[in-house]
């Protein structure tokens, strides 16, 4: 089973910038500016395609210009939206490491083989990133290769770990 999603969200336009149409762009990308290198930018739910005029770094964030984004009240409308791109467009991840967005969805068993659940979601904390993970009931599980995960299996849609189902 390949779990490799179409589309990739890499992050979603936060606010307004200034009066001329520009907007604030939350980056998920590392670094947070390689969002900016995307082409196209799919936004929303009906991924619309949008080639961006221009983009930088402003402050601590990102700031883009989008075509036919003139003013502020259009900027307005784009708060709120996700910015995708086709997973074809993102590199290989390098033996060993993930997309986030490979990982959610996959179903997770001990080393016991008890069903934890499936992965809804990865959250970072500045130490380690953390699977989410929802079944009978939630799971945060260190993502720490070795010690916690033990084996990812993308073709077979697995991630094995080293849990107690009682934490």
């Amino acid at each position: 089973m390949n779990t490799q999603k179409k589309y990739v969200a890499l992050g979603y336009i936060s606010a307004v910038h200034g009066i001329k149409g520009w907007v604030k762009v939350h980056s998920w990308t590392r670094p947070m500016e390689a969002i900016l290198g995307y082409r196209p930018w799919l936004l929303g739910k009906d991924k619309n395609p949008v080639e961006i005029i221009d983009g930088r770094r402003q402050g601590k964030g990102l700031v883009a210009s989008l075509p036919g984004c003139t003013d502020r009240d259009q900027a307005a409308r784009l708060v709120g939206q996700q910015i995708f791109v086709g997973r074809a467009q993102l590199p290989p991840a390098a033996e060993g490491e993930y997309y986030w967005s490979d990982l959610e969805g996959l179903e997770v068993h001990t080393i016991e083989g008890e069903v934890l659940g499936r992965v809804e979601r990865l959250m970072e904390t500045g130490a380690n990133d953390v699977l989410v993970i929802r079944g009978h009931r939630e799971h945060l599980v260190p993502f720490i290769q070795g010690q916690y995960v033990v084996n990812v299996d993308l073709e077979a849609g697995l991630i094995e770990v080293d849990w107690d189902p009682e934490f």
